[in-house]
């Protein structure tokens, strides 16, 4: 832990959690705020000394609020006894026993970051001194943190109001010295992983059990984690997307700004612009339609040369004759007649002419839900709340006041917001893999992006199925969970947000994202290298200014006895000039930075092999953000 983070509960940022979380910084407390928490702590003690009724603290909790607790027991001991009877007064008993009694998630544990991010998010709020718990208790609480005990937080039991009671209580429970923790990569008994770490269980005073467990930390966390990897994988969708632009020799009047100032919604002028930035440099956009060839099986006699022996396919043009262009003559007049890869249409499919507005639709989703956590990141979020400066009081009811700060609503719907945008952003690349590998979409491409010659080989057919599969998985999951409600505390909380549920299965989902956009960098990879291998053998084909040469690449070329001959011979001179006087065909300079960290780890496809080591290892690229450089 070589840095940290100053925790005052009014500027943590997510950038901040996210560097807590994933990065490993500590945090350390506000001097200044610690005299606020201190006080509402002291100004807590002095009301419960004069006998004012407080929820939470001289009543029961929830459905118990009406049961003021006396100065002892009514009786000792009930049948059988109680071992685990925590020392100390009634109040103080009614605080352990709201975590002990509360600590009931069941499933597997939350990964240690996301423990982490609650346990920031925990101390933040406490820091802003409206909760009434003692500055030992919070220092206990970050020492949990900055000694790297996680306690063990199973997933599922947070309902999302009053906050995130059950996850909460499993977090403040090893406080105590109960539940379990992680030390050292190792799952202990609460009281052993504070022991290792040099550490002590506490004793909670008035309201520090539910200052502890009344909040919206694990939703919160996992929002934040969420939103910090979709946030990446906005900029891999795009990268994606562009690789596959490329790979197709795709139009760019879809993304020219004139275009996106007509309808500016923000995600979608940023997605143009991004785009546009990672295709800068590219000979593919835009290209004359004549010079695109498409896909023929490799022959034996298809090549002279050594060079272009080598190569797994051949390449072919038809010809239009003048009988076929009336009506045409405009189009004709600016491109030769040959008909290659490329269909002679202005526009692309949706999936690539309408990614601005897609993508950008998603990018404002997840604004809107990074709008609302910055707000949470630095809210109150427990009940009751304190406020010992209201010295003009006449009522403690007008110094701890009763709310709703708990019920998460604001981050579940934020969050179901985005998870109706997962599924649409991976379908949109399944759309664009598919594309790819599909002979009657792919202008000119081969099936499945392999070359095939023996037809024994099954290419990136199989790809598309499991990215396909996953985007019936994610649109499956995309229920929102915030609109079904189910009363909990014997109808005392009667609307619940479920938003612990929301943002759990959000963060869940960015993995099955990220797999899809992985599947359509691998696909696409593999497009944009058939791509410029057959533009670069037609212009190398060219260049060496044999123009039979390429008529041999021509289809339905007419006999030299044709009355339509010597127009054919004129017109595929002008293709072969046309061909040898461009440059070397290449994608843009980010698209081939790109290109080149995938082609780093896994090499071009020439005939069928196994393919699960190249899909985890695409996978494993995309999630450890090898291209959050691009």
């Amino acid at each position: 832990m070589n840095q940290t983070i100053l925790l005052d509960g009014n500027s943590l940022s997510r950038q901040q959690l996210v560097a807590v979380a994933r990065r490993g910084y500590g945090v350390r407390l506000d001097n200044e705020q610690l005299v606020r928490v201190q006080r509402a702590a002291d100004f807590l003690a002095e009301k419960v000394s004069c006998g004012e009724p407080t929820y939470g603290v001289t009543t029961g909790f929830g459905s118990n609020a009406d049961k003021l607790l006396g100065a002892y027991r009514l009786r000792d001991e009930l049948p059988g006894g109680n071992p685990h009877k925590p020392e100390g007064t009634l109040l103080e008993e009614l605080q352990h026993n709201l975590i002990t009694t509360h600590a009931v998630c069941v499933g597997k544990p939350f990964s240690p970051e996301v423990v982490r991010a609650m346990l920031v998010i925990r101390i933040n709020t406490l820091m802003r001194g409206h909760s009434g718990l003692r500055v030992g208790t919070l220092e206990a609480l970050t020492a949990l943190l900055n000694r790297d005990v996680i306690p063990v937080v199973p997933e599922k039991g947070s309902v999302g109001a009053s906050g995130d009671l059950a996850p909460l209580s499993h977090l403040a429970i090893v406080l105590l010295g109960g539940g379990e923790a992680f030390y050292q990569g190792e799952r202990l008994p609460g009281a052993e992983a504070l022991k290792r770490a040099g550490l002590q269980p506490i004793r909670l005073s008035f309201k520090e059990g539910l200052a502890l467990n009344n909040g919206t930390a694990q939703m919160l966390a996992t929002a934040v984690l969420a939103l910090d990897t979709l946030e990446y994988l906005l900029d891999v969708a795009d990268l994606a997307a562009s690789m596959t632009l490329d790979a197709f020799a795709g139009r760019s009047g879809a993304l020219r700004p004139e275009v996106h100032a007509l309808r500016p919604h923000p995600g979608q002028v940023q997605t143009a612009d991004r785009v546009r930035d990672l295709l800068a440099g590219s000979t593919l956009i835009d290209i004359p339609y004549h010079l695109v060839p498409r896909f023929r099986p490799w022959s034996a006699d298809a090549w002279s040369t050594p060079e272009d022996q080598a190569l797994s396919f051949d390449i072919s043009w038809d010809w239009v004759p003048a009988t076929q262009r009336h009506g045409r003559e405009a189009f004709y007049s600016r491109f030769l007649p040959f008909k290659g890869g490329k269909k002679h249409q202005p526009q692309d499919a949706y999936c690539l002419r309408c990614m601005p507005q897609v993508h950008g639709a998603v990018r404002d989703a997840w604004a809107q839900a990074c709008r609302i956590v910055d707000i949470e990141l630095n809210a109150v979020t427990d009940n009751p709340l304190i406020f010992p400066d209201n010295t003009d009081a006449v009522h403690i009811e007008e110094q701890v006041i009763s709310a709703g700060h708990f019920h998460g609503m604001p981050l579940a719907l934020g969050m179901s917001y985005v998870k109706a945008a997962i599924p649409v952003l991976a379908s949109i690349s399944e759309r664009r893999l598919n594309k790819l590998v599909d002979p009657a979409t792919s202008d000119g491409l081969p099936a499945f992006l392999t070359g095939n010659e023996d037809g024994t080989d099954s290419g990136f057919m199989i790809v598309q199925y499991t990215a396909a599969a996953l985007v019936n998985d994610l649109a499956t999951r995309a229920h929102p969970a915030s609109v079904y409600s189910v009363p909990t505390s014997a109808n005392a909380e009667d609307h619940v947000s479920m938003g612990a549920n929301e943002a759990r299965h959000v963060l869940e989902m960015t993995e099955d994202l990220s797999y899809v956009l992985a599947l359509e960098l691998y696909t696409a990879a593999q497009a944009l290298d058939y791509r410029q291998e057959m533009l670069n053998a037609a212009r190398r084909l060219a260049a060496r200014g044999d123009w039979q040469a390429l008529a041999s690449k021509v289809s339905n070329a007419p006999r030299d006895d044709h009355p339509h001959y010597a127009q054919f011979v004129e017109e595929v001179k002008q293709l072969t000039a046309a061909l040898a006087k461009v440059g070397e065909f290449h994608a843009g300079e980010s698209v081939r930075k790109a290109h080149e960290t995938l082609r780093g780890a896994i090499s071009f496809i020439h005939r069928d092999r196994a393919m699960d080591g190249d899909v985890r290892t695409v996978c494993e690229l995309v999630q450890k953000r090898a291209f959050a450089s691009v």
